[in-house]
């Protein structure tokens, strides 16, 4: 039986964090295979102790690692670890820390557009990434600002890099509302990006899993808000993407370098969603179960356990 530790934060533990871990153990127990749950704090190590190897017994009966967190630093460690030990860890940790910045998912998809020589590129919102400053100096002044205005134009989004749900994504329709988010939010990473007025308030999360596109739905706002996220009161319903949009959702997992993430698509005027916002390594699945009947667990799940069998009989998927 294969034996697998799921990783999760030791703070999330609650609703549906915690639920989206079940769902994943009943998953593979379905598949003949176990699911032990391990918090982050267990990644907490001393780093130049004599011990190291010891810390990580734990990791023994391990076959192989889903990392359902956004802690870096210890995943980076653990990584290392199983690597040694030739244990995978699904998502990889690099790709999860690009696609939890905002900026830096954009920033490897628009590296891997210019290396394209056949046109096929991924379409991206126009953004301009903050200057960087320090929480405790902020911006004294805001020349850059008009700057932004004049590329972007008004009204435009201010996100902060870090977030999750649509709750640290702004509108801004004048220069002084783009002024006060910038100066209310500085010391966070935050980027500036085109507002598509064509879109807003519509998208579609693709699920994918092991290079194929499993799910989709299309979230929208019947109250006006120009954020489509469910938890910010958005409804749904099962959307069947074209092979474009597959395509592109599959190809965006690709380049980061996730096995499985949800990729969210902007719509484009002729109306289909070719245009990239953004991406979630660890994409909450129950709300896309209850659009579509999929379970995505099980589809994440089946495709560790090929990678591990593949990996074990000297091949691959």
């Amino acid at each position: 039986m294969l034996h697998g530790a799921l990783i999760c934060n030791g703070f999330l533990r609650s609703g549906k964090f915690a639920e989206h871990y079940v769902w994943l153990k009943e998953a593979a127990e379905r598949q003949g295979m176990a699911l032990s749950l391990f918090d982050n704090a267990k990644l907490c190590r001393v780093l130049g102790g004599d011990a190291w190897q010891k810390e990580w017994d734990w990791l023994n009966s391990v076959d192989f690692v889903i990392f359902w967190d956004k802690d870096i630093p210890g995943g980076k460690y653990l990584e290392a670890v199983c690597r040694e030990r030739g244990i995978g860890v699904y998502n990889g940790v690099d790709a999860i820390a690009c696609c939890d910045h905002k900026f830096f998912t954009y920033e490897k998809i628009w590296a891997w557009n210019r290396r394209q020589k056949d046109g096929a590129v991924i379409k991206l919102i126009p953004t301009v990434m903050a200057p960087m400053t320090y929480e405790n100096i902020g911006y004294p002044n805001l020349e850059f600002v008009e700057d932004v205005i004049q590329r972007l134009g008004l009204p435009l989004i201010v996100k902060e890099c870090y977030g999750s749900f649509g709750m640290q994504v702004y509108k801004a329709d004048t220069g002084e509302e783009v002024c006060a988010l910038t100066k209310k939010l500085e010391g966070k990473p935050i980027l500036y990006q085109k507002y598509l007025e064509h879109t807003m308030g519509n998208d579609v999360r693709i699920q994918v899993v092991g290079g194929r596109a499993v799910a989709a739905m299309h979230r929208f706002s019947e109250t006006g808000d120009f954020r489509a996220n469910l938890t910010n009161g958005g409804s749904m319903e099962p959307y069947r993407p074209s092979e474009e949009e597959r395509r592109i959702a599959v190809q965006v997992c690709a380049v980061l370098g996730l096995d499985f993430g949800g990729v969210d698509l902007l719509f484009e005027r002729e109306g289909e969603a070719t245009i990239l916002c953004e991406v979630n390594s660890n994409a909450h699945f129950k709300n896309i179960f209850d659009c579509t009947g999929v379970n995505v667990a099980d589809c994440i799940v089946e495709h560790i356990r090929r990678r591990v069998e593949g990996h074990c009989s000297g091949g691959d998927e």
